[in-house]
Order: structure tokens, then sequence, then C-alpha cells
């Protein structure tokens, strides 16, 4: 194993010398892929843990922008971004790197389950063994500064997973992974992050999309637009779905290897992700019951806070949720704007993704997980029923998630059903901005005056405004603020909690729109305020950022709503 001190990493030989392939050294490749020329058409892929493909670069790569506070928590020097080798390697052209030690990436299969059903037919083959990776291949693997971190290309070209499609990102969406990893990191709620980006002018593909000022729910005409290339970096991308796809095998005994891979990939997963929390002397069946536990405590803290920061995934299945509990696959994301439980930005994902269903939406994935494990501990029966325990706690763990959320968002001890709801409820009846709300209640308002600054629309109604008073009141008496002392001290807490800015969609779709006319100002613009989501900024930024969704955009295409993710 290669590491290096804190020195900074000045070039990509440097970089690649820290190059460490845990998951093609320890896991089985396809032992079909030697037969299938590049591996870049759609094929079933019977066992194995991943594919070996390499990427499609793009034509003539235009850099966008690199995370400047990822390159330097990785220790990476800014001037790599103007080295050839880096350039290709994430652009995807890795055949012509000399000092690359592995010249080609990986992609992995997994399976798909919506809300907890197990689904095949979205494999081509309706067998399961064509769902995967269709359009993200890996492409390194390094230990820096004693952390192992993978890198993969999104929109990297075809995979044999990619179900007959280009294997192409667009700029739009890319724009959109790149930046939300990013704030999202810096809302301080664990998730992929983002290097670099980079587009093309050169490579254009077709998708569908919507009229301009459309309301239309589903896309109406195809549009041409430019490829991009974004770079997600993580500690590993093992999906649930992933761990499901080897647990299905094993539970038909697809092949006579299939248990075996499974717990292969169970204990890469945990070498990955859980190697602090579940110690190597353990045997399998206590590794899976702590595995078990410690993934439910990420991904019910991971939900809450969540919905904590107004953020909803949007299409939240088995195969879009890590293994190692942080926010993955920024497809169809939203962060909620004017407040509605039933919030969902994706026209695809219904009711079941919606903004306060995410709990449940977890807790169906996390059955998932736990049903893919039983096959590794179906021979005692005592262990199957701890983890049937852990299993049915979920609920219970989760609420106690939410409660505890929900208090330190309203700066209360401790949790008050009757205030929540009654709060929730006027809410919904004012339309109120969910983000400037708490964030204006976080300053610890006299009356309503302070928080009509979230409103959609003016208070002329006396029975809410009374109603609004009233719960102000009852709230002030829940947080005992008695001194201008102990009101700064809950309010700097407060506003620890509750954020200032938030990616808003109209934001993003300003961003992509320069973008595509080769004006990358507003990508680095928005980069720069949404990594620093907490702090108050300067009045201009405030002026245009910190403001309600104008309303000519309620209910257009492309802004209040979206189809896919691209």
């Amino acid at each position: 194993m290669k590491e290096n001190s804190k020195k900074l990493i000045e070039t990509f030989e440097e970089l690649s010398n820290l190059s460490d392939y845990s998951f093609v050294n320890k896991l089985n490749s396809d032992p079909d892929a030697k037969h299938n020329a590049d591996n870049k058409f759609p094929r079933e892929v019977f066992s194995g843990h991943y594919v070996s493909v390499s990427p499609t670069a793009i034509k003539d790569p235009i850099y966008i922008s690199h995370s400047k506070d990822f390159f330097k928590e990785l220790g990476l020097s800014e001037s790599l971004i103007k080295s050839d080798d880096f350039i290709k390697m994430f652009s995807g052209d890795m055949s012509n790197i000399s000092n690359l030690t592995q010249n080609i990436g990986w992609a992995t299969g997994y399976a798909l389950s919506i809300y907890g059903t197990e689904y095949y037919a979205q494999c081509p083959f309706q067998t399961g063994n064509g769902y995967g990776d269709g359009r993200a291949i890996s492409v390194f693997e390094a230990l820096i500064n004693h952390k192992r971190w993978e890198f993969q290309l999104k929109g990297a070209g075809k995979t044999p997973y990619c179900r007959g499609a280009d294997g192409r990102a667009v700029l739009r969406s890319s724009v959109r992974e790149f930046l939300a990893q990013e704030h999202m990191h810096a809302l301080g709620i664990p998730t992929s992050r983002s290097l670099t980006l980079f587009t093309s002018t050169k490579e254009q593909v077709n998708r569908p999309w919507f009229r301009d000022n459309s309301y239309s729910k589903d896309p109406e005409v195809m549009i041409e637009e430019d490829v991009a290339i974004t770079t997600r970096v993580a500690s590993s991308f093992i999906r649930v779905g992933q761990i499901e796809l080897f647990g299905r095998r094993a539970r038909k005994n697809k092949h006579e290897n299939a248990l075996k891979e499974l717990e292969m990939i169970v204990l890469h997963l945990i070498d990955r992700e859980y190697i602090e929390e579940i110690k190597n002397n353990l045997n399998l069946e206590e590794k899976v019951i702590i595995l078990a536990k410690q993934f439910q405590n990420r991904l019910t803290s991971m939900v809450a806070n969540w919905i904590r920061v107004g953020y909803c995934q949007g299409n939240f299945n088995s195969d879009n949720c890590a293994a190692g509990g942080f926010t993955l696959d920024y497809g169809p994301f939203g962060f909620i704007e004017m407040f509605d439980p039933k919030y969902q930005s994706w026209t695809g994902g219904g009711m079941h993704f919606s903004f306060f269903n995410q709990p449940l939406a977890a807790e169906k994935n996390f059955k998932s997980f736990c049903s893919a494990l039983k096959p590794l501990i179906s021979s005692s029966s005592d262990v199957l029923e701890e983890l049937e325990e852990i299993e049915n706690n979920f609920a219970k763990v989760m609420q106690e998630k939410m409660e505890n959320m929900w208090a330190s968002k309203l700066g209360i001890s401790k949790f008050d059903v009757k205030l929540f709801e009654e709060l929730i409820n006027l809410m919904i009846e004012t339309k109120v901005d969910y983000t400037i709300f708490f964030r204006e209640l976080s300053s610890i308002p006299n009356d309503i005056k302070n928080i009509e600054k979230s409103f959609y629309g003016s208070l002329n109604n006396e029975t809410i405004k009374s109603r609004w008073n009233n719960w102000l009141e009852k709230w002030k008496s829940h947080v005992n603020v008695n001194d201008k002392e102990s009101k700064q001290k809950l309010s700097i807490q407060m506003k620890l909690v509750n954020p200032k800015y938030t990616l808003r969609e109209w934001h993003l779709v300003w961003a992509y729109q320069e973008a595509q006319d080769g004006n990358y100002e507003a990508v680095n613009e928005l980069q720069k305020i949404m990594t620093n989501p907490y702090n108050e900024q300067t009045k201009e930024i405030e002026n245009k950022y910190y403001t309600k969704k104008p309303s000519d955009f309620f209910g257009i295409a492309g802004i209040s709503h979206v189809s896919c993710s691209s």
C-alpha cells in the first residue's frame, strides 16, 4: 500500500503513485469480459463483482470547474488542473497516460428495488443481469493521507449495463451534480464529493426535455445538448442495490460461487466503510449483525438531516442508496422552497419518494439490505432473529432521529408533538419558504413581522395572523430565552442547524444555461456561495440568493419539476 504524508501533491505522477486498487484486486472480475471485446454494448453479466471497461473520452474537453475545497482536503495542488495527464484522466482518456498503474476502469452491476419491491423489467433481458453502471466508470482508487478514495467518471460512455443508451451525461445534469455534492458536504451531511467538471462542444447527444415556459409534466421535445463528465469521489461506490444483486443470486443459487461472491462483497463493504466499527477478528455472523446496526444508524441520521436542510432525493431506490450511509446519485433531486410535505421534484417519483416520506423510503431500502444479508446467516436461527429485530426496529430509530432533528431545528430541548404539528399546519396554510422561515426563526423573532419575509403571500387573514402569534408565544415558552445573552446564544446555535442558503433549482437553471453559452462564472459563483451555506454573506449575495422563488417560476417544467437526470 502506498500512502503519502500531508505534503502537497504537485504532479499527476505523484497522485498516480498513491494508487491502490482494492476493489479490482480483492474482488472477482466478470469471467466473460475477455470474450466481449471492449465491453461497450448491452449484455448479461452473470457473475463477478465488476467488468473491466475503458471510459470513452469526450472530444476536446473544456475545463469548467473543480472543487477548491476538496482539492485542499486531498492535498492536491491547484496546478494539477493544468496537467495534461490529469485532464485526460478526468475527461475519460486513459489510453495515453504513461505513468498510470492501471489504464482501464471498471463498472459494476446492481439490482433494483423500488420502495422495497424487487424489479427485473428495467433490465433489457428481464433477468436483472443487465442492470448497473450504465454510464459511470471508476477509473482510480488511492490512499491519500491514510484515507481511501475511489474516483468515478459520470457520463464516461457505454458499459455492458448501458441498456442501449449512449453512456453520456449532459452539461445540464452534470452542473447540477457537481454543485450539489459540494453543497451537501458544506451542509454537514455525508455525501459523495465533486472533483472536476469538463464539457465538450464537439460532442452532443439528444435528450427529451420541455419547451420553454411549459407546464407539462412530460417531456415534449428532443433537444441537442453538449456532453460533460463530472468526477465524483467517495470512500466507495457500493450501493444497497449492489449487495442486493449478490443477495438475490445467493438466495436463488444462481451459480456455484453465488454465496461466496455475496460474502466477498459484504466483507469488502466492511473494509471500505465500517472498518473502525467492525473488528476483523469477529466471525462473519457477528460482522453481519454489527454492519446492519451501523448502517441503520448512518441511514437514519442521513435522512433526518436531508429533511433538516430541505433536501428531497426524488428517486431513492435501493440502487441510489449508498451502503456506506452517505448521499449518492444527484439525479432528480431538489431542495424544497415553498413548504409542502408532499414535495417531489421528479415527475416519475410519486408520493413514495416525497419530502416527508423519505424516512419510510429509507426503511424500505434498509429492509432490502437486510434481506440481501440473510443468505450469509441462514444456518443460524438465532442470528437471523437478531437481524430481523434490527430490521423491525428501524422505524423507532428513525422516529427518534426525526424528533431530535425537529427539536434542534426549533431550538427546543425536547420535541413537542403538539407544537410541531401546529407549526406544520400553519406553514402549509400560509405558504411558507422552508429555508427562509427556519433561518428567520433562528433570530428569535419578537413577533410575526420578523418572519413574514418567508411568506409567499401577504397575511390578510386575521385568524391565521392570530394563530401565528399564538404559536410564537408557545414556542417562546419552550425556548426559555430570558435575556439578551441567552437569546444570542440560542440564535447562534439554531443558525448552525438552519442554513441560510440552499441550492434552489432556478439558481441551477441559470448556472447551466450560462454554461451552455460558454460562460462558467455562474457555476463558480454558486459553488462559492453554496459551500458556505450557514454563513452570513454580503448584502448583494443575500438580495440575490436569500430570496423566495419568483411567482413566474411556479409550475414551470425544468424549474418546478424535472423528468429525468439525463
